[in-house]
């Protein structure tokens, strides 16, 4: 990847910035649950603060296709920032438009704006040219830190940066100074651990972790297809039929570097009331399925990261967010945090999974971008940093 513009590249004084941020946080009725990507753009707005920026910071939140829906509004997020950045924040529920624009326009240095939902707009995921051009108006430089969303070419990630001095914030920054390090220069051995639903989603990661890492071990929902494959009879467990013929390949080209459960916790439903077993992997019973590691694989992952130098992980071991089912994933985390191994979390759940465990503050580094983070390591061109290249 080329050298990215910086903050440092900008003039900013006095200037309007644009800021594209990544608040999509975790809602319930209405109230932030967890406000760790909001924290993670804060040095960004300090700086931008100190040098006297007039900021309009614009970002999505869920998934509206297009469409106002209520329940998906910036306005909360607007309080949740004022209390972090202990300044008031100005709201207004529109992105593009004439209030859009007069609140922009009477900007005052050192003020901040938010704008509403940019996925309100349904030429927001197209990468429409008016739509990105009417949201450019708004600023006079732009600056991206919203490095979960750096995979997409969406009009508020790629689309503006055609038609301002654009550039990389210090998220954006710090996440490609650790994803590049597990890239480029991991202290050895390297040790990959993937988990999650879909195997689907992580063939292409699989096979460029394959080349990378000393070890890969593998949990979770995508663990089961691959034990599927092997000709294990799963039972219940989710598993993608459509995905055992490259799981094949996958485990035939990763030989011995390759770690799958020994055992599992299974269940005889999806439920913490669920009546619940340890099985040895192949002996899954009748009608039940695979929702967690077991004890037995759990000890050989601790072991494998207790020797690694490097420690990347994406994706939970089984479904943590319900109780019976949350030992894997939150003994993993502690294993990592104990391990003394440079350890980067891919974002997403397992980044969830660590803070909810309270171990945040003993890993190196935690991704606010699982998708992103697992394009890069596969390679993928990232569009909203191509656009911030010099």
């Amino acid at each position: 990847m080329g050298k990215l513009r910086t903050l440092r590249d900008l003039d900013l004084r006095g200037r309007r910035v644009l800021l594209r941020v990544d608040f999509n946080v975790p809602m319930k009725e209405g109230v932030i649950t967890d406000d760790a990507r909001i924290r993670a753009a804060l040095p960004t707005i300090q700086y931008l603060l100190e040098h006297e920026a007039r900021i309009v910071i614009c970002s999505h939140l869920g998934r509206p296709k297009g469409k106002v829906v209520a329940q998906l509004s910036m306005r909360p997020i607007a309080d949740g920032l004022e209390r972090l950045v202990g300044k008031p924040v100005g709201f207004v529920d529109q992105t593009v438009g004439s209030e859009a624009t007069e609140a922009a326009q009477a900007l005052g240095p050192g003020e901040l704006l938010l704008l509403e939902n940019t996925r309100f707009s349904p030429h927001e995921t197209g990468n429409q040219a008016d739509f990105a051009r009417e949201l450019a108006a708004l600023g006079d430089v732009y600056v991206n830190d919203a490095f979960g969303t750096v995979h997409r070419a969406h009009a508020s990630t790629v689309g503006v940066a055609h038609y301002l001095p654009s550039a990389a914030g210090m998220l954006i920054e710090r996440e490609l100074q650790f994803l590049e390090i597990a890239l480029q220069d991991p202290a050895r051995p390297f040790v990959a651990v993937l988990g999650g639903a879909k195997i689907s989603d992580k063939i292409g990661v699989v096979g460029s972790l394959i080349e990378r890492a000393e070890a890969l071990l593998i949990g979770g929902g995508i663990a089961n297809t691959f034990l599927a494959a092997q000709g294990h009879d799963m039972a219940n467990s989710l598993v993608e039929p459509g995905s055992y013929e490259v799981a094949l390949e996958l485990i035939e080209k990763a030989k011995e570097k390759l770690h799958l459960p020994a055992d599992a916790v299974a269940a005889d439903a999806f439920s913490p009331e669920a009546a619940t077993q340890v099985v040895e992997v192949g002996n899954v019973p009748s009608g039940w399925q695979v929702l967690d590691i077991g004890p037995q694989t759990l000890e050989a992952f601790t072991h494998a990261v207790g020797q690694a130098g490097t420690v990347f992980w994406n994706g939970p071991m089984g479904v943590f967010e319900l109780a019976p089912f949350a030992a894997g994933t939150v003994g993993l985390a502690a294993a990592i945090a104990q391990s003394g191994a440079l350890s980067i979390v891919g974002g997403g759940d397992s980044a969830a999974a660590v803070r909810q465990a309270g171990l945040a503050n003993q890993f190196t580094h935690l991704s606010t971008g699982g998708g992103a983070a697992l394009a890069l390591l596969e390679g993928k061109p990232l569009p909203g940093l191509a656009v911030l290249q010099a």
